[in-house]
């Protein structure tokens, strides 16, 4: 079969990168033409990336995309705009039509445009769900009334992806019946979350070591510093247990965004004791989380995200998880595995509580942190779970 798999916000396609479209191409290359279209511009460093890559056995294409500097800002929307029109060019252009199309969404301009362009030729069109827009700028910018009139039109664009889909993959069960909810065509969808490959995490956690005292204890977070997270709240509460007789906490922040120099000041003038070590390849950030002795998870009140690639990197740890992120459904997975405790959100005081709680119970972090790779294996292995993609993709 010939295959292409479109993804704008891809990595940086190197051996050691953990980019799901990725790892589906190398289990769809040995019996398929399989061909990658991704951006120029990398959405994660905000700077147009190299056009060649490591040798791989498939092809990697580049569109030019203008970019821009903020998530949020109209730059933004032009340069998923003309990324769109770009794409569409390329696949008019290209020699030979698909015979699937296998597409992420959002953005929601090259999706909607790769539709069309699958009903004109009759192509398989199946999507796979990563976010919800126009729902995660609403949370950002969130005008009563205003708010709803402005992202209307993209509501319409992304009902009309949904609709258009073939097949609807997600990477939770919230994304899927979102698109499932406008989609007649479907009997129904595939949650396969984001994971992570268990055997490369593993070969990962030991390629590193870091230097750590026996009294030591590392609180970690690694992900994206924005509007969505909440590591205030954590800070807040790491202030709190200041007061208390217990083991202090070394908060270990693994990432980057826009915040990143606002969270950093916040936590030199509560005098917490924090690194912040910016974005790490991810060999070395699955080494240093598997030296840290318990992870949170501070999401935002009215966030949009559901299962990210977090709770398989925490997950895969093995270690016990502080979780403030309201979705319900990974709120269950924790209560489910009993791999650690949700706690109210933006309540620093009881996000304090539970982080004691597992401060003074060393037993309880590891019955909760072998509960939390319990969970991994069963969930979150791509090498188990992504074989309901590919059946997607090759039906």
């Amino acid at each position: 079969m010939d295959i292409l798999i479109i993804s704008e916000f891809g990595e940086d396609f190197s051996h050691s990168d953990n980019d799901r479209f990725l790892y589906l191409a190398k289990m769809l290359e040995n019996d398929n033409n399989v061909e990658i279209i991704t951006s120029s511009f990398r959405h994660t460093k905000k700077n147009h990336r190299r056009k060649t890559v490591e040798s791989w056995p498939f092809r990697i294409t580049f569109i030019e995309e203008p970019g821009y500097p903020k998530n949020i800002c109209l730059k933004r929307f032009y340069s998923h705009f003309m990324w769109g029109k770009n794409l569409i060019c390329y696949l008019n252009n290209r020699k030979k039509k698909p015979d699937v199309i296998y597409c992420a969404v959002p953005s929601l301009t090259g999706p909607f445009r790769v539709s069309r362009y699958c009903k004109k030729y009759n192509i398989r069109f199946v999507i796979d769900v990563q976010d919800l827009w126009p729902e995660a700028f609403q949370m950002v910018f969130n005008v009563p009334i205003v708010s709803d009139f402005i992202f209307f039109p993209f509501k319409l664009i992304a009902n009309e992806i949904y609709k258009s889909a073939d097949s609807i993959c997600a990477v939770s069960e919230t994304y899927k019946r979102r698109a499932l909810s406008v989609n007649s065509r479907c009997e129904m969808g595939y949650s396969v979350f984001l994971g992570t490959s268990l055997k490369t995490f593993d070969d990962n956690s030991i390629r590193y070591s870091y230097k750590k005292n026996n009294n030591e204890l590392w609180l970690a977070y690694c992900g994206t510093l924005g509007a969505s997270y909440d590591i205030t709240c954590v800070i807040d509460a790491l202030e709190i247990i200041k007061k208390y007789n217990v083991i202090q906490p070394k908060f270990i922040v693994m990432g980057d965004g826009p915040r990143k120099d606002e969270f950093e000041k916040y936590a030199k003038a509560k005098k917490i004791n924090a690194l912040f070590v910016g974005r790490l390849p991810y060999d070395k950030m699955c080494s240093l989380l598997c030296n840290c002795d318990i992870v949170v998870n501070p999401i935002s009140s009215g966030a949009a995200q559901s299962i990210i690639n977090k709770h398989a990197d925490y997950a895969a740890s093995g270690l016990p998880v502080l979780n403030t992120q309201e979705c319900n459904e990974y709120r269950k997975l924790i209560n489910k595995y009993k791999m650690g405790f949700n706690c109210k959100n933006n309540d620093s005081k009881d996000l304090a509580k539970k982080l004691i709680k597992l401060i003074q119970n060393e037993s309880l972090r590891k019955t909760m942190g072998n509960n939390s790779r319990k969970c991994a294996e069963e969930k979150f292995d791509r090498e188990k779970t992504y074989k309901v993609l590919v059946n997607q993709i090759i039906s």
